[in-house]
């Protein structure tokens, strides 16, 4: 099993290529399952969970074709795949893959909108929390679907003649189950209207990409979007947008340990909360004509409170790479989780380096220290992952970071990219 080993003390200098949302490509990925044309998306990220999702698309009968690179950028980052699926073979989404990534469930939607009947396995993923599918499938039960729970398998069927659209409001924000009725809706006959509907640009990227497909999708990015029902989607071409997590993680490395690095190819719209905050803690934070400059000049960092809340609030997605941060700050600050009821898992790691942090109930207390020394600490999901790498960069001596197979997951040849800006970050196979 991989670990990566770091020595920390190493301010960053250079530039960080960013690439395609993780978050947006696997959604649009799935989209592929609504048409018989092909999809061709650019920019899409080289990641396990990209991997896995292919070879769960390719069981449902979806063919994949893989070449090109980004523009002006070495090969091996983000690439152009086409998605063909002429016939979907199978309806059926097994336990051995789908449990392997949660996002996979979301097959769900796009099987019955085109087939009428799906079969899927509930699903697995990270341990940070409950997560429960109940808003995707009372969704999709709006939509006239029978769902049945049977051996640890959703069985979904479609009335004759096709899902029907309808006005349904979730009751609690949930990105997930905003892609699956959105992709539902698409072929359903009439008129969907979702309200309380995630408000994520990765939300807004499916849409464009389903309306570049011929689906009427209107109000993607605010709480209501409506979709008036087609019969058919054609093929398309779509650039998945920049990661806005792999933009705040490596600006939060930056204003760790202390340089000047532009993140390339990014867009500050994406996570402009999120960049409010950081500049509170003294980077200063300015827009290039590629992207975004990050510098600190190696005066101290300022405490700062956050809150996790749905877009376009402070994502629960760099809360852990946040906390990291504050470990340095010189000060207490408090970190207050909304989303997920068991994200603080990598307190206990960054304890092991030195920081000094306390939990009530869904709170973090962090009281900043004067330095972090190095040790062996272990991922427990993806974002807890690169938080101890955040950590690692600035603390003294060697840090080791074990089950590195969840960085893998989300985050593109993140030793390289650390390593070019002058970080000594090191992936040792055993």
């Amino acid at each position: 099993m991989d670990r990566i080993r770091i020595t920390g003390g190493n301010p960053l200098h250079g530039i960080i290529p960013i690439s395609g949302a993780k978050n947006a490509a696997l959604p649009l990925m799935i989209a592929s399952l609504l048409t018989s044309d092909t999809l061709t998306l650019e920019n899409v990220p080289h990641l396990a969970d990209v991997e896995g999702l292919m070879r769960i698309l390719g069981n449902h009968g979806v063919d994949i074709s893989v070449n090109g690179r980004r523009e002006r950028q070495e090969e091996g980052y983000s690439r152009t795949i086409h998605f063909t699926c002429r016939t979907i073979v199978d309806t059926t989404a097994p336990y051995e893959l789908v449990s392997k990534m949660r996002a996979s469930f979301w097959v769900i939607g796009p099987l019955l909108a085109r087939e009428g009947r799906a079969r899927v396995s509930l699903p697995g993923g990270c341990a940070i929390g409950t997560r429960p599918v109940d808003l995707f499938l009372e969704g999709l039960a709006a939509l006239g679907a029978e769902i049945e729970i049977d051996g640890g398998y959703v069985n979904a069927t479609a009335p004759k003649g096709g899902l029907i659209g309808n006005r349904y409001r979730f009751p609690k924000v949930s990105v997930g189950a905003t892609h699956v009725m959105m992709m539902a809706a698409t072929l359903a006959r009439g008129t969907t209207v979702i309200e309380n509907a995630a408000r994520e640009p990765e939300i807004v990227d499916l849409a464009n990409c389903l309306n570049a497909m011929g689906a009427k999708i209107s109000g993607a990015g605010s709480k209501t979007i409506t979709v008036e029902g087609v019969t058919t989607l054609s093929g398309a071409r779509h650039r998945v947008l920049p990661d806005r997590i792999e933009t705040g993680t490596y600006a939060m490395a930056v204003a760790m340990t202390g340089g000047d690095v532009v993140l390339e190819g990014t867009d500050a719209a994406l996570l402009d909360n999120a960049l409010d905050i950081l500049r509170q803690t003294g980077a200063e934070i300015t827009a290039t004509g590629t992207g975004l400059r990050i510098v600190r000049n190696g005066g101290g960092i300022h405490p700062v409170d956050v809150v996790t809340e749905p877009f376009p609030g402070f994502p629960t997605d760099l809360q852990a790479q946040f906390m990291a941060l504050m470990t340095r700050a010189s000060g207490v600050s408090h970190i207050t989780e909304t989303i997920f009821e068991n994200r603080f898992m990598h307190v206990q790691e960054l304890a092991r380096l030195g920081a000094r942090i306390s939990l009530s109930g869904q709170m973090a207390r962090v009281e900043g220290v004067s330095r972090l020394k190095g040790a062996p600490v272990m991922a427990t999901d993806l974002r807890a992952s690169v938080s101890l790498v955040i950590a690692g960069l600035a603390a003294e001596g060697e840090t080791v970071v074990n089950r590195v197979y969840h960085l893998d997951r989300g985050f593109e040849r993140l030793e390289e990219k650390l390593g070019r800006c002058g970080a000594i970050v090191q992936r040792v196979s055993e």
